[in-house]
């Protein structure tokens, strides 16, 4: 319910009806895991430099499918970031611009259902440029593999401490790791934690 009402008022400040199919209701069969790899952690001054996302249909990673992109930031990547990701400043002169990534993002995604781990970081940097072009916030609805997971574990043992770091999920779940840490990658392995506590008994997934 809640949710509905604010995409009432977002929906309100759509600048191009194109995008109108954004708020539909979603297929409860098809989703989207995404990730993205920024200059730093904090969405108000950091930028996105790529962006990798895939598409979940019938429990199965569509392979055939898969959303890519590297953009040019605006502002300088920081130490940190850079030690996670490993994207320098030099891999990105090639890279597109935000703006028309954006718009194929909203294309490949739909009104699909999203998924991540830590979600509202990477949902919280698109609605950065979102905003500005289309007047409005993502509006999909969005599943955040963590809490899936903390659900999941607080039903079968009650403890006040889970960890939820992600290559502490990967290896309670039996998930393998595709090693190189980037998106695209990234995404991939959050589906398959998904699919995996999707299909877990008396895990519900809202």
């Amino acid at each position: 319910m809640f949710r509905n009402i604010k995409n009432y008022f977002n929906k309100k400040n759509l600048k191009d009806k194109k995008y109108l199919y954004l708020f539909d209701e979603p297929n409860n069969e098809e989703y989207v895991c995404f990730d993205c790899e920024t200059t730093g952690l904090d969405p108000k001054k950091d930028d996105i430099i790529s962006i990798g996302a895939v598409i979940i249909k019938n429990n199965t990673i569509v392979a055939s499918k898969k959303f890519v992109k590297f953009i040019k930031p605006k502002t300088k990547l920081q130490v940190e970031a850079i030690k996670v990701h490993h994207i320098r400043e030099c891999d990105l002169e090639d890279a597109e611009d935000i703006n028309k990534v954006i718009k194929e993002f909203l294309e490949f995604i739909g009104n699909r259902t999203l998924v991540g781990y830590f979600l509202e970081f990477d949902i919280a940097m698109i609605n950065k440029y979102l905003k500005p072009i289309l007047g409005i916030k993502l509006p999909n609805k969005a599943l955040e593999v963590s809490a899936i997971y903390y659900d999941y574990k607080i039903e079968r043992i009650p403890q006040a401490n889970i960890d939820l770091r992600f290559n502490t999920i990967m290896n309670e779940l039996k998930i393998p790791s595709l090693g190189k840490h980037d998106a695209y990658n990234d995404a991939v392995m959050t589906s398959m934690i998904f699919i995996k506590l999707k299909n877990l008994p008396k895990v519900k997934i809202n």
